[in-house]
């Protein structure tokens, strides 16, 4: 289904983006997998992507580093090959009420959950223009439709991405690149495995499905956008939640 592709995954070590990573080099992507501290997990992730008998690649780089992302995604397509497949995925929380907040916690989730989208996109756009084909698959979060206490940052940072994917996609339309988001609900990763239990169970107690996603039924749906079949879906945003959010 992708052969031939080049697809990069942010924030892909664990979590959803290592499913996603995964599940793309399935589908014959070659995989960059980004990372940035968890290096015995990326190496995990592109070893299970080998075990496939698929092509993958470490790429550690910091999102939240304009400079940093631009010099290695100018080596990376220098060594191989221009990038088809973008999945903005990074993200980081640092959660605490709003009047608790501090500026430096508010700029770091601003800055590897929404600005790393633009670094990140920027930098790999003109060989997808180039080549005039191209799919970015940015990965929001629910939490930009209903808000979440403590996540004020978290929230603008992934209500931004909402605008960010709507607004680019009407730019490089014409050139045969789609740009859709995927809103994921409450999705069983190390992230939410650090939840005290009276907070998963009060979750679950709010998904009409009444259980948390996988971050492989994440990973499907971005292959979905990756692949031909969703080539006339463009500045889309898709819930997968299990019913807790249905706008």
């Amino acid at each position: 289904m992708l052969e031939g592709k080049v697809a990069l995954v942010t924030g892909a070590s664990r979590g959803i983006g290592r499913a996603i990573a995964i599940e793309l080099a399935k589908a014959g992507a070659e995989v960059i997998i980004n990372y940035l501290g968890s290096e015995e997990k990326a190496r995990e992730v592109k070893a299970t992507i080998e075990g496939l008998g698929k092509k993958a690649h470490l790429a550690r780089f910091d999102v939240a580093n304009p400079q940093e992302v631009t010099a290695v995604i100018k080596e990376l397509e220098t060594r191989i090959g221009p990038i088809h497949i973008l999945v903005n995925n990074a993200g980081i929380t640092r959660d605490t009420l709003f009047l608790r907040m501090k500026l430096e916690d508010w700029e770091a989730v601003l800055r590897t959950n929404l600005f790393s989208a633009f670094y990140v996109t920027q930098a790999v756009l003109p060989l997808m223009l180039k080549a005039r084909w191209g799919r970015i698959i940015n990965i929001s979060s629910v939490v930009a439709f209903t808000g979440n206490p403590g996540q004020v940052n978290y929230a603008a940072a992934k209500a931004g991405l909402i605008g960010f994917t709507k607004a680019l996609a009407l730019e490089v339309a014409s050139r045969n690149i789609t740009v859709n988001a995927i809103a994921p609900g409450y999705i069983e990763t190390d992230m939410t495995e650090k939840l005290p239990e009276k907070v998963k169970e009060a979750f679950l107690q709010e998904i009409p499905l009444k259980r948390a996603g996988l971050p492989e039924e994440v990973a499907h749906l971005v292959l979905f956008l990756a692949s031909d079949q969703a080539s006339y879906i463009t500045g889309a945003v898709f819930h997968i939640n299990g019913g807790l959010y249905r706008g």
